[in-house]
């Protein structure tokens, strides 16, 4: 049973760390939604079965996609969304214009289903990975060396600005750690060691989810892996026990802290499978069954192995078919995709379930995850905006 909850105390903390100048309001108080359950007959879980069982083949291949075009224009991004019918779409610094009031618009835009909003994601991390350049809570440079309560403050209000602004899942909270200063994640990392690492991770994880689907990011870990996957796909040789030992601390934490969403990174552990984690059915097996996670997983941008230059990772429909065939939820293209990119994953998922690549199941299977989470935000209630009326807690 997964819960979203503590929306009241997680109002008492966000307006205290957003500060007098910054008041927010939540529809659950008013509405007094506290608790959302995907157990039992009528909860999301169940809904979303049956709405997936009664979808075509071509729906369900929709509702898995997460695509993105650059641009504001309202009604590009309306007919973007009506025309491809897919359940995600992730804001980019060309989807951000330069106020909050502006961005709600672009996010009321991508909702063309009021009955079942779109998952609308976001890359907040803070400090040096911001879509939003009006949060200026700190982030892992500072937190790093902080406390896990101010890791979690800082989360707390850092998802409250991304739920004002219309999304609905952050793909923010990194759970990679490395003590090496060269690589590029380190200044994104929540610690150098994992056990401290762990703590901020499953601070931040806890302090997001009542506002919006908290994402832990890059499974299974680039610190042991040198290298960055936006052009090539780091390796390591380290083996599955000593990762269990170090590397795996923090997504375990942010795990068992409730996280909604798990990101697979284009990164080889060699000596546990040599092709890339978000193609790997055995990393998929490792998360589910030996970490427990039973949320969405989704990949990370596949346009990244294109951006590789390697050969057998240049068609993106044979990128998506294979991540959503090893265990994946949720396929994400965002560098080389055009506006048509998001249509021809649909058609290329459909055809790999009706030529038997893709088992019809699995597909199912995918879409009754998604379709779930975004059930659960629709119902949680945690729907944030500024409130002129409200008076802020000192």
């Amino acid at each position: 049973m997964r819960r979203v909850s503590m929306l009241g105390a997680a109002a008492v903390l966000t307006a205290a760390v957003l500060g007098a100048g910054a008041p927010v309001a939540t529809a659950s108080e008013a509405a007094g939604t506290e608790t959302v359950e995907s157990a039992g007959p009528h909860g999301p879980a169940a809904e979303a079965e049956r709405r997936v069982t009664e979808m075509t083949t071509t729906e369900q291949a929709a509702s898995i996609v997460m695509g993105h075009i650059p641009t504001t224009d309202d009604a590009t991004l309306a007919g973007y969304m009506r025309g491809t019918g897919i359940g995600g779409f992730i804001l980019m610094g060309a989807n951000v214009p330069g106020s909050e009031d502006a961005l709600r618009t672009v996010t009321a835009a991508l909702d063309t289903d009021q009955d079942v909003p779109p998952l609308i994601a976001i890359d907040q991390e803070g400090g040096d990975v911001s879509r939003l350049p009006w949060d200026e809570f700190p982030g892992s440079r500072t937190l790093k060396d902080s406390p896990a309560a101010e890791t979690g403050a800082a989360f707390a209000a850092r998802a409250a600005l991304v739920t004002r602004a219309g999304a609905n899942v952050n793909f923010g909270v990194v759970a990679d750690t490395t003590a090496d200063a060269s690589s590029f994640i380190h200044a994104r990392s929540l610690g150098a060691a994992p056990s401290d690492a762990a703590d901020r991770v499953a601070a931040a994880v806890a302090a997001e989810e009542p506002f919006v689907a908290s994402t832990l990011k890059h499974f299974p870990g680039h610190g042991a892996a040198p290298g960055d996957s936006h052009e090539l796909i780091p390796s390591t040789r380290e083996s599955l026990d000593e990762w269990r030992s170090s590397d795996a601390l923090p997504f375990v934490a942010g795990i068992e802290a409730g996280a909604s969403v798990l990101m697979f990174g284009h990164l080889a552990y060699t000596a546990v499978d040599d092709v890339p984690a978000s193609l790997s059915p055995r990393w998929h097996d490792i998360a589910r069954d030996d970490l427990g996670f039973d949320g969405v997983i989704v990949t990370d941008d596949l346009g990244m192995l294109i951006s590789t230059g390697i050969p057998e990772y240049a068609d993106p429909v044979a990128n998506a078919v294979a991540a959503v065939t090893a265990g994946s939820d949720l396929v994400l293209m965002i560098a080389h995709s055009t506006p048509d990119t998001a249509a021809q994953l649909v058609a290329g998922i459909e055809a790999a379930v009706d030529d038997g690549t893709l088992p019809a199941e699995r597909l199912q299977e995918a879409a009754e995850r998604v379709m779930t989470l975004r059930l659960e935000r629709a119902a949680s209630g945690a729907v944030w905006a500024p409130c002129a009326g409200c008076e802020p807690v000192s």
